[in-house]
C-alpha cells in the first residue's frame, strides 16, 4: 500500500509527479513542488527554504493542495487580461470612426477619450497609455496623418534659406 500524504490521494500525488515531468512553465513546476512537499509534511519555512519562494506562495499552494486540489492548473498566472476580443475588435471600429458618429463634439479621438467611452460602453477600464500600445498594435493612431500634399506644401514654406547657383571664378 501506498504511503498516505498529509493533503492529497495517492491518484492527485501520481497526477502532480506526472505534470512535473512535463515540460511546464517554472511557476507551474513551483505549484506542483509546494503541494508535494507540504503533502509529504515539509512545513511552510522548510518549503520556503527548500525552494527559495516566499511565504505568501508557499501558504497559498499548501492550502489549495490541503482544500482538495481541484482545477489547480486553471489558475492563472500574472495579472488577469482585461481586454479581450470584443474591446480590441470596438477600439478598431471606433479608432476608425470619427468620435462625431457616437455624439462627441470633437474631430479626433484621443487616447483618454476612447479609454473612457470603452469604460462606459463595455465597462473595461483601461489607461491611455495602454490604449496606445494597443492602437499601435493593430497599426492604428489618434494622430492626424499627414498627407503628402501637406508635406510637401508645408515643406516649401517652411524653407526660408534658398541657395543660388554658385559659379566658379578662376583664379
Amino acid at each position: 500500500m501506498e504511503n498516505q500524504g498529509l493533503y492529497l490521494t495517492p491518484f492527485q500525488r501520481k497526477l502532480l509527479l506526472k505534470n512535473l515531468e512535463a515540460d511546464l512553465r517554472l511557476e507551474y513546476q513551483r505549484r506542483i513542488e509546494i503541494m508535494l512537499l507540504a503533502d509529504a509534511g515539509q512545513s511552510q519555512a522548510q518549503i520556503c527554504e527548500a525552494l527559495g519562494c516566499s511565504q505568501e506562495t508557499a501558504r497559498y499552494w499548501i492550502a489549495i493542495a490541503s482544500s482538495g486540489l481541484h482545477h489547480w492548473s486553471d489558475r492563472p498566472m500574472g495579472r488577469p487580461k482585461a481586454v479581450n476580443e470584443e474591446y480590441l475588435n470596438r477600439l478598431k471600429e471606433l479608432a476608425k470612426n470619427s468620435p462625431r458618429h457616437y455624439g462627441y463634439p470633437f474631430e479626433r479621438w484621443t487616447a483618454q477619450w476612447l479609454s473612457k467611452h470603452l469604460a462606459k460602453e463595455l465597462g473595461i477600464e483601461v489607461s491611455s497609455c495602454h490604449i496606445n500600445r494597443l492602437l499601435k498594435e493593430m497599426g492604428l493612431s489618434t494622430r492626424q496623418k499627414r498627407s503628402n500634399s501637406q508635406l510637401s506644401s508645408n515643406d516649401t514654406k517652411d524653407s526660408s534659406i534658398s541657395i543660388p547657383d554658385l559659379q566658379l571664378s578662376r583664379l
